[in-house]
């Protein structure tokens, strides 16, 4: 068989290759074997990846069982938690673009044949998979799991994760909690290494990556500190040097019938609004490009089959406990909706479905026939603010707040947002705008866990909404409308809100109105003028430069 790695293995002009590699401690017998790159985002900074060490080396091992030599190789990454709301959330999504560079320069600048991914949380799991499909050799993911969930204080009551403590601070504001209480939470929410225990982006992606076809099963599921883990990071190892073998790459796998399957379990989930960026990137760089109008279309057409974290009281070991990604696989397929066509790193669909997968349980995961709401977890808006889309969890908004009508409250940064609502300046009908924060005009479109978490904490979810050309982290809950294209950097009609306009955000109905006449709204845009750029140099002003809208995944190309 013809290997890639013949480049750098195989002739006599090859010598000096072939010496360096011994200079790793390869032998000329491992020499012989196809070269696999393990590509790991090991750090000590992030929960999620402070355990994939132990994931590597099981990896490593299930390579060198199935007859390949494995190189490990570092990514970065950037913890959104730890990122939210200072300057460092600026570098969360470039992040994304970062890591799919470095795994395109590690693979291709060393001709590997082929690549397991160690993802986890944040941004790493969608770089890895746009990397892993520019150099299109065979791959697969297995991530770190996801964090088990914190404890109430004797165990009472529902369980505890990040978001605990985000909410936590508004509600310290609002006098409703005490600081001695979310010091207790502080201590106990996140009690484990791995990805936050609920199904925000981290696990929203791992899961996905299900979906996709390009993970085993379990890899979004199976808890970080279960010795399964382990095991599934060994059978990922031997699972590569089957593809090599059979010669499937990763734009095989994630194919257009893929990204439809990802799409339909996406809107079952319920997960983090991030997964509609990301997905929508992860299609373009795949060849097979989707749109807002594709996701509205999945939406309508896919019943809300789980709801957890921060959707539901449930974390995401429960939907491990009774089967996983494939228990709703099972329940898509018997609807109709996935695309069977697909062929997973299992194998065809249809076999992956027999082998794998398994009714729902009913509670945790809804049966097909009796779903939580017939429609997907997550709803497209369009209207005068957002021509070309924005996004909502609809399945984390309460049905009061599901069509608002209210005075717009204009900031132009989410600091300034932050500090009206700590001060008790947003009061109950209001709509509070937060523009400027889009890839662009971020740059780099920063999650808005805090503002949203201060609004619940402060117990305004019932009575306000909020509308960004930014991101909302998976943990978001509530009337929170994001990704509002275009963005306002742009002259998007986000840009011409004055303060005291009346909104209305209909989501059932799917719009996102600005109740100012075309004329009014033309004499704006006339005087409107484009903001200075607010990063002039480094890394942040290479990506607003090259960065596309939201509605096309914040693509970079």
């Amino acid at each position: 068989m013809q290997l890639r790695s013949d480049a750098v293995r195989c002739g006599t002009a090859r010598a000096p290759h072939r010496s360096l590699l011994k200079a790793d401690g390869v032998t000329d017998e491992e020499l012989e074997s196809p070269l696999i790159a393990v590509m790991n985002s090991r750090n000590d900074i992030i929960p999620g990846h402070n355990n994939l060490d132990k994931i590597a080396e099981a990896v490593k091992a299930g390579i060198y069982l199935a007859g390949g030599v494995p190189f490990e190789i570092s990514t970065i990454g950037v913890c959104d938690g730890i990122a939210m709301n200072h300057d460092g959330m600026h570098y969360s999504l470039v992040s994304r673009e970062v890591i799919a560079d470095s795994v395109e320069c590690a693979v291709q600048g060393h001709a590997f044949d082929a690549m397991v991914c160690i993802p986890n949380c944040d941004k790493v799991v969608p770089g890895m998979l746009l990397g892993a499909l520019r150099v299109n050799i065979p791959t697969v993911f297995v991530s770190g799991g996801p964090m088990l969930a914190g404890t109430r204080p004797g165990g009472r009551g529902p369980s505890t994760d990040l978001n605990t403590l985000f909410d936590g601070a508004g509600r310290v504001q609002a006098g409703t909690m005490t600081e001695d209480e979310l010091k207790y939470h502080e201590d106990h929410a996140c009690p484990t290494c791995g990805s936050c225990s609920g199904l925000f982006t981290a696990n929203s992606m791992n899961c996905l990556c299900e979906a996709l076809g390009i993970a085993l099963p379990g890899n979004g599921t199976v808890p970080a500190v279960y010795s399964e883990r382990i095991r599934l990071a060994k059978r990922a190892g031997m699972k590569v040097m089957e593809l090599l073998e059979k010669g499937v790459r990763a734009r095989d796998i994630v194919s257009a019938a893929a990204i439809h399957n990802a799409m339909e379990c996406d809107m079952a989930f319920g997960g983090s609004t991030n997964t509609v960026l990301h997905l929508t990137a992860i299609a373009r760089e795949a060849g097979h490009p989707i749109t807002m109008d594709d996701w509205d279309a999945a939406s309508a057409r896919t019943p809300h089959l789980v709801k957890l974290a921060p959707s539901g009281p449930r974390p995401l070991s429960d939907l491990y406990e009774v089967g996983g990604v494939p228990v709703v696989m099972h329940e898509l397929a018997e609807l109709g909706l996935l695309d069977r066509s697909a062929l997973t790193c299992m194998g065809p669909l249809d076999e992956y479905l027999r082998d794998c997968a398994r009714p729902a349980d009913g509670e945790v995961c809804r049966a097909h026939d009796n779903p939580f709401s017939p429609v997907g977890a997550l709803r497209v808006l369009h209207g005068n603010i957002a021509p070309n889309g924005a996004i909502v969890k609809k399945s984390a908004v309460d049905p009061s707040m599901l069509k608002h009508t209210g005075p717009a409250r204009v900031f132009e940064s989410e600091e300034e947002a932050c500090a009206a609502i700590n001060a008790g300046r947003i009061v109950a009908g209001d709509v509070v705008v937060i523009r400027y924060e889009g890839p662009k005009g971020g740059p780099g479109m920063r999650e808005m866990l805090t503002p949203t978490s201060a609004i619940c904490g402060m117990g305004l979810s019932t009575s306000v909404a909020l509308i960004t050309d930014g991101r909302f982290s998976g943990a978001t809950k509530g009337p929170a409308v994001g990704h509002v294209s275009p963005e306002a950097a742009a002259g998007g009609p986000i840009a011409l809100i004055e303060e005291g306009d009346l909104i209305t955000v209909d989501i059932e109905g799917g719009a996102l109105t600005l109740q100012v006449d075309d004329d009014e709204l033309a004499r704006r845009r006339a005087a409107w003028q484009p903001p200075a750029q607010k990063h002039d140099h480094g890394v942040l002003a290479k990506y607003a430069k090259l960065v596309s809208s939201a509605d096309e995944g914040a693509y970079v190309s």
